[in-house]
């Protein structure tokens, strides 16, 4: 499998391409701020097509380049409905005020082709079959996605801002919910084999097991501890 990923924009987010293999089809997950030319280049370099665009979830610095990818390649954008409307109304979503400047000129709204993720279904696209999870927390359509292991390949979660190396995503902004996200971790990451590579929204690559042993709110969920904010670990403001 490959897996072609570059930070990107004011916010350093994480863009994947992944394919069985150069040359092939492809997806594209997450092309946030100022993406768009780097997907591009991970295309040409390694001479792929791309069939779909998948987002973790809806908050601006993860989306902020669909309009123009998805038009670029006329595929279609999949999202959880519940933060669909995210893409054409991002200030709503970050606690702004309407009409407020975001980052200056972003092109928002919604591509031509938009289709809704469902918990617990499976994708079937470019050759590749990605596990849908349901996690909200971050927001309250964030999910992930999650390709199986083969023989020497570990299964990959790309987590959104679910769970990042060593933190989780933020939960202080409108949809955001710390009971929640610990939910979420409880029920979508735990169960996962040690050996899953987690490749997030913001920072470096991580696996479950490295997770399970040193992140401060995995551990707390993997304990039995707090499900809300009182007496747990402190909410972090990681992320857009």
């Amino acid at each position: 499998m490959l897996i072609a990923g570059f930070p990107a924009g004011a916010w350093g987010t994480n863009c994947y391409l992944v394919a069985p293999a150069a040359g092939e089809e492809c997806v594209i997950i997450d092309p946030g701020h100022q993406a768009a030319q780097g997907v591009e280049e991970a295309i040409a370099k390694h001479r792929l097509k791309p069939v779909a665009v998948l987002l973790t979830h809806g908050h601006i610095d993860h989306v902020a380049s669909v309009v123009p990818v998805c038009g670029a390649h006329d595929v279609p954008a999949w999202i959880h409905p519940e933060d669909r409307e995210m893409m054409s109304d991002p200030e709503k979503w970050l606690g702004r005020s309407i009409g407020q400047p975001l980052m200056g000129e972003l092109t928002v709204g919604e591509p031509g082709d938009v289709r809704e993720l469902a918990d617990g279904a499976s994708l079937s696209l470019a050759g590749l079959e990605l596990a849908v999870s349901h996690a909200p927390g971050h927001t309250r359509g964030s999910v992930t996605f999650r390709t199986p292991g083969q023989a020497d390949v570990p299964p990959v979660l790309f987590s959104g801002d679910l769970l990042f190396a060593g933190s989780i995503g933020r939960t202080d902004l409108p949809g955001g919910d710390h009971a929640e996200i610990l939910r979420s971790l409880a029920r979508v990451c735990l169960p996962l084999d040690d050996s899953t590579v987690v490749l997030s929204g913001h920072g470096p690559q991580t696996t479950i097991g490295r997770e399970r042993a040193t992140n401060p709110f995995l551990r707390e969920v993997a304990a039995g501890g707090p499900s809300g904010t009182e007496g747990g670990s402190a909410a972090p403001r990681r992320g857009m």
